[in-house]
């Protein structure tokens, strides 16, 4: 049986929506692989240990994309339940298909929605993740606080971004990927067009100061930065206040 996706609508728009992505989907798992050298995987895991889960619980994965971050949480967890969103039905329908691959269909869903009004009552979630999306989200405060509102209070919510890499020799290195080698990898792998789009956001993205800055500007507390691989990803944690 194919596995489903639950989706309230047929969503397109413009570059960075849930329509730019679905073009996309089915190269979006080797670009992952390719222009982080497969260092993304090592990245989630710390996702998901920055969590602090304990027993059952659910977790909200936002901008879920493929799924790789919901499997890699269901994993560490037996009993965690995940809900993955996305606006993405291509990338949902591949997320589903790798679910039931891995025989999690149990504990992990796909649903189709977007960052500014998440289909879920105050509290629902003990957590919540959002891996490589929050650059797509135009209001990021909004997006922030949408996720402070489905997560109960006490629970961390956690982002994993792209960023600028820092240091003088190996930094240097790692922005010599990033600025020379990914664009070329990117557009072969993705398509120009949708390519520039997303090396644009990377760069568009505020320093990470900002970013904790917003956090709490949207609620949270006792926000963390943990810059990941040079800073070139840096992990975002934060609490939501009792």
């Amino acid at each position: 049986m194919e596995p489903t996706v639950t989706s309230p609508s047929t969503l397109s728009g413009p570059l960075g929506s849930g329509a730019m992505f679905d073009a996309i989907a089915e190269r979006y798992d080797l670009l992952n692989r390719v222009l982080s050298l497969g260092i993304d995987q090592r990245w989630r895991r710390r996702t998901v240990e920055s969590l602090a889960l304990s027993g059952t619980g659910r977790v909200l994965d936002l901008a879920t994309g493929t799924g790789d971050l919901a499997l890699a949480i269901a994993r560490r967890h037996p009993d965690v339940e995940v809900v993955g969103v996305d606006p993405s039905r291509n990338m949902l329908a591949i997320g589903a298909r790798k679910v039931a691959r891995a025989g999690l269909d149990g504990r992990v869903s796909m649903r189709e929605g977007e960052a500014y009004a998440l289909p879920f009552e105050d509290d629902t979630f003990d957590a919540a993740t959002i891996a490589f999306g929050i650059r797509n989200v135009p209001d990021r405060a909004r997006g922030m606080r949408e996720l402070a509102r489905v997560t109960r209070p006490g629970g961390r919510i956690a982002v994993l971004e792209l960023g600028e890499p820092r240091g003088r020799v190996l930094g240097g290195l790692a922005r010599f990927h990033v600025h020379h080698v990914v664009p070329a990898l990117g557009a072969l792998l993705s398509g120009k067009r949708e390519y520039r789009y997303l090396q644009r956001s990377i760069a568009a993205f505020p320093p990470a100061e900002e970013f904790a800055a917003l956090m709490e500007s949207a609620g949270l507390a006792d926000v963390t930065i943990t810059p990941l691989t040079f800073g070139a990803c840096s992990l975002y944690v934060g609490r939501v206040p009792a």
